[in-house]
């Protein structure tokens, strides 16, 4: 064999050991996602639900369906580790660039999770999680026999029509919005055009969701924090509330004892059980944060609290300099590349500090806005509840946190809180270029931030206040009204 052939053949075969092995990470990588989030699942779903007692067929599909919302989920926990894991493989390779053991972690690499983490999110969302809920809530055509392959045609059936029916709005209304002959002729495209359209509207409907639910949830962190931590004694009496606590708690054993309800209110045993459980369980709450050290106490609060001012203000600060930047120099603007080259220069400026610094505002934010979206009116009541969260409500949460999580990496660089570039599909949506809309997307999350973070730092303090003088226990005024026609 000739030695350029030798070359030709080596060089082959390192590639193709290559793919094995970036095809054996990324396995191991969704595996570990995937075994993480079903004992999350596992944690907040309702058991019965998925019992044989009263239906060995609904406890089967409740299964199924079940596994497609852990498969949902990690795709979404991926989404959100995709740009940090990203940032951090950078920095790694321009510390260790000629190190043997991390020569794995390449733009390769990188570049095949992008595209996973894209092609997974299109499919869950068009087609798993639709199929998830179609199938739980079918019962087979009228007339055929019963079971569960009667389920999976009706399911399909019924997803085949709802595809059409969104690939026609979708059609539609790419006729309307392009009337030249090449956008007409990418209307019969529908792997190239369709899905990349569809997951762009899709996105660009989960960034502005972040629009609105990260400001809110930013300004939600600090009364989230004030609940799980120990405040110190100048804001908070545990003494007081722990002593109400034990006296309600023995006047409801009382009457549990008694068997008797009060005179005017008409309650039975098992409601007054369930109000002794959970008093019971808020005074066993209060027990363990009053036994709490000083250190915790005085020390624990105030740090956390001005973490999370810093964190907040930097963001602010970060979005402020990025439209100063978007005034004044092009690239600044949100692209998208195709090829990842790891290891040649930090996208920040401050190195890996910053890039540090990045990867901790990339979660920060994140959770900020999981914060603020359970925390709004409108999808308050999809807040799971421990053991006792319907299979459909899980796929609500699923569907919900994997439109957050996916719009994370176009959300993080269209506000400038990383340089890193968007790789793969990512970068291909329509809007990412319209220089008026990211413009007034940092310019309304700017705004929107400042102005909860005003309003909810002037109300906060002033109950702090009204609190710690004790003014809080005075009697309100009371206001007689006297009666319609007569004269003072």
């Amino acid at each position: 064999m000739a030695p350029a052939e030798q070359d030709a053949l080596a060089a082959r075969e390192q590639l193709f050991h290559e793919r094995v092995r970036e095809c054996i990470i990324c396995a191991l990588l969704f595996a570990s996602l995937y075994v993480l989030c079903h004992f999350i699942i596992t944690h907040f779903k309702k058991h019965t639900d998925f019992t044989a007692v009263h239906d060995d067929e609904d406890a089967a599909v409740n299964r199924i369906a079940l596994g497609l919302c852990t498969f949902t989920l990690a795709v979404a926990l991926g989404a959100v580790l995709l740009l940090p894991f990203s940032i951090i493989s950078n920095e790694v390779l321009l510390s260790f660039p000629q190190n043997y053991y991390i020569q794995w972690l390449n733009g390769s690499l990188i570049h095949g999770l992008w595209n996973l983490v894209f092609l997974f999110s299109n499919l869950s969302l068009v087609f798993l999680m639709p199929f998830a809920y179609f199938f739980t809530e079918s019962e087979g055509f009228a007339g055929s026999k019963k079971g569960i392959m009667a389920r999976v045609y009706e399911t399909s059936v019924v997803l085949l029509l709802l595809t059409l029916l969104v690939l026609g709005m979708v059609w539609v209304a790419s006729a309307i919005v392009g009337n030249d002959a090449a956008s007409r002729q990418s209307l019969y495209d529908l792997w190239e055009y369709y899905l990349p359209y569809l997951y762009s509207c899709i996105s660009l409907f989960g960034v502005l969701l972040l629009l609105l639910c990260t400001p809110f949830g930013l300004s939600t962190m600090f009364t989230v924090t004030g609940k799980l931590l120990v405040k110190p004694r100048l804001l908070e009496d545990l003494d007081e509330q722990l002593s109400c606590t034990r006296l309600e708690e023995a006047a409801v054993s009382r009457r549990i004892s008694s068997g008797k309800a009060s005179c005017w209110l008409n309650l039975n045993v098992e409601l007054l059980r369930e109000q002794f459980f959970t008093i019971r369980s808020k005074r066993r709450k209060l027990e363990l944060r009053h036994r709490a050290s000083p250190w915790q106490r005085n020390l624990g609060y105030p740090l956390a609290m001005l973490g999370l001012l810093a964190l907040t203000g930097i963001s602010v600060l970060v979005v402020c300099f990025h439209v100063l930047e978007l005034l004044l120099d092009d690239a600044a603007m949100p692209r998208g590349i195709q090829d990842a080259s790891l290891g040649q220069v930090s996208f920040s400026i401050f190195g890996s500090f910053g890039a540090a610094l990045q990867v901790v505002l990339i979660f920060y934010l994140m959770v900020s806005s999981v914060v603020g979206f359970y925390s709004s009116p409108l999808f308050t009541r999809l807040l799971p509840e421990r053991q006792d969260t319907p299979l459909t409500k899980i796929i609500g949460n699923c569907v919900s946190l994997l439109v957050l999580s996916s719009a994370l990496p176009v959300f993080s660089r269209t506000l400038g809180i990383t340089r890193f570039d968007l790789l793969g599909d990512f970068g291909r949506f329509n809007w990412l270029g319209n220089f008026y809309i990211v413009f007034l997307y940092n310019m309304g999350f700017a705004g929107l931030t400042t102005l909860c973070l005003v309003k909810k730092v002037s109300w906060a303090v002033q109950a702090e206040l009204i609190r710690a003088f004790g003014l809080h226990k005075l009697p309100l005024p009371v206001t007689r009204s006297r009666p319609p026609g007569k004269p003072c």
